[in-house]
């Protein structure tokens, strides 16, 4: 009997039925109250969904949970040893690398000596701008037949750091030099949603923001068709809805792009995010982190930057890196993620949420547009101001423990002692400057709570 024919023999069964069958098992409990709940995004949250739930025709990102890149991050303070952890990494089972560079003087055929080009992608974060040195990352990518993205991001520098580069013209040209003549690199420009999510956004306003951001782009380089953005992402602990945030992240932009003739395709670098980590009972930042990258795979992430679960106190270690990579390394090789190209694909409730995700994320959208644009929002602070909110909100859950981190504000082990274990400073740092806007903050939850515990060792 073929699997059709058996489900032939069942009658198909409403939303309806479902819910009455519930209410009776409730015994008098009020449905809603009981089993509904809502996100901080305003999403009504059931506890079943069938396909009367799909208002529209389901969306594939058309990705597979088996290609993304277990991608290394190295900050580069010496190109040889730089070169030696990538070479190390690599053997060890990454596929993709990110360099962070915070000087032009970085030598980049000592950085890239004896490396893997033509099969490992590379990244480059840098800490500055300049064209001049794009255009020979661009110029050695021809050389060595290499796939380099460079994270060139104006715009999100002056949200996180209050000030441009130098000033609008100058980051504007440099940006424009580089996308006329830097054809070589798989991706030239980016932006870092990243940042809005660290700080406290919720998943509608870090879409709407990422879309509004990469916006001014577009609207400003007209001119430059075809253009792969790469987007940055932070991927938090509510597993099922960060799984639909990637996926409406592709949706919204295929729609966006579209309509300047752009490349519809985006390329994602998944992190975890910094705001649930904590200083205290740091093993469950393991854990944490490893949902936080199932749900990056899930979602349709390229390239996966695991974050060592001691990297907000200690500096980069052997071993911290080491279990971040093996965290990649099981997912991708031990979990059966290969069994099927797209595990979320059909799934009633995902479907859902990247459905009511992307609705909410282009209503934002429209009304950023609408008011004069995301630079525009930003100089006048009313994108500062609305995460703000919605940071206060969340720390407000924390701290009545609506908001659970295991170790920290619930189950802490009042026994452990942290005061000697700091190599960095693990909170938000205070640094008055002149800034031409309010700058945006990441700030994780734990912070003031494990400020007070600190005191008290």
């Amino acid at each position: 009997m073929s699997k059709h024919d058996l489900f032939s023999e069942f009658n198909p069964v409403t939303a309806k039925a479902w819910k009455q069958k519930i209410q009776v098992d409730l015994k008098g409990a009020d449905y809603n109250n009981t089993l509904i709940w809502k996100s901080p995004e305003q999403i009504h949250v059931k506890p079943f969904y069938n396909s009367e739930d799909l208002k529209t025709e389901t969306y594939s990102p058309n990705t597979k949970a088996t290609t993304w890149n277990i991608n290394e991050h190295i900050y580069v303070n010496n190109e040889t040893s730089a070169n030696n952890k990538a070479q190390s990494a690599l053997k060890k089972g990454a596929s993709a690398i990110t360099f962070s560079i915070n000087t032009e003087q970085c030598n980049i055929d000592l950085l890239l000596k004896d490396l893997d080009l033509a099969s490992t992608d590379i990244y480059f974060q840098l800490g500055f701008l300049s064209s001049d040195f794009v255009m020979k990352l661009n110029e050695f990518a021809l050389k060595n037949d290499a796939s380099f993205y460079v994270s060139t991001d104006i715009i999100g520098h002056l949200a996180e750091s209050g000030n441009w580069y130098t000033t609008l013209q100058n980051d504007h040209a440099n940006l424009e030099r580089i996308l006329d003549s830097c054809s070589n690199l798989k991706s030239s420009v980016s932006v870092n949603m990243s940042l809005y999510q660290n700080a406290g956004a919720t998943c509608v306003q870090q879409l709407a923001y990422g879309l509004a951001h990469a916006n001014e782009y577009l609207n400003y380089f007209k001119n430059q068709a075809n253009t792969l953005f790469t987007f940055k992402v932070a991927v938090g602990s509510n597993y099922f809805f960060e799984i639909s945030k990637l996926r409406a992240l592709r949706l919204l932009w295929q729609t966006l792009a579209s309509e300047y003739q752009n490349n519809t395709n985006c390329h994602i670098v998944a992190y975890p995010t910094s705001r649930n980590k904590t200083i205290y009972d740091y093993n469950t930042n393991m854990l944490r982190s490893t949902t936080e990258c199932m749900s990056a795979i899930l979602g349709g992430a390229n390239s996966i930057s695991n974050t060592a679960y001691d990297s907000i106190f200690h500096k980069t270690n052997e071993f911290g890196s080491r279990i971040a990579r093996n965290q990649l390394l099981i997912l991708k090789h031990e979990s059966y993620f290969d069994k099927v190209n797209n595990p979320s694909d059909g799934s009633y409730y995902i479907e859902s949420l990247t459905q009511q995700l992307a609705e909410k994320a282009l209503q934002l959208f429209k009304d950023i547009e609408a008011n004069g644009g995301f630079l525009n929002q930003l100089k006048e602070g009313i994108i500062q101001k609305k995460i703000k909110e919605s940071a206060l909100k969340e720390q407000d859950d924390f701290n009545t423990g609506k908001v659970v981190l295991l170790g920290t504000n619930k189950y802490p082990n009042t026994k452990d002692s942290m005061k000697d274990n700091l190599e960095l400073y693990p909170f938000l740092k205070n640094n008055p400057r002149k800034t031409l806007i309010e700058p945006i903050l990441s700030k994780r939850l734990a912070e003031t709570h494990e400020q007070e515990r600190l005191k008290h060792e």
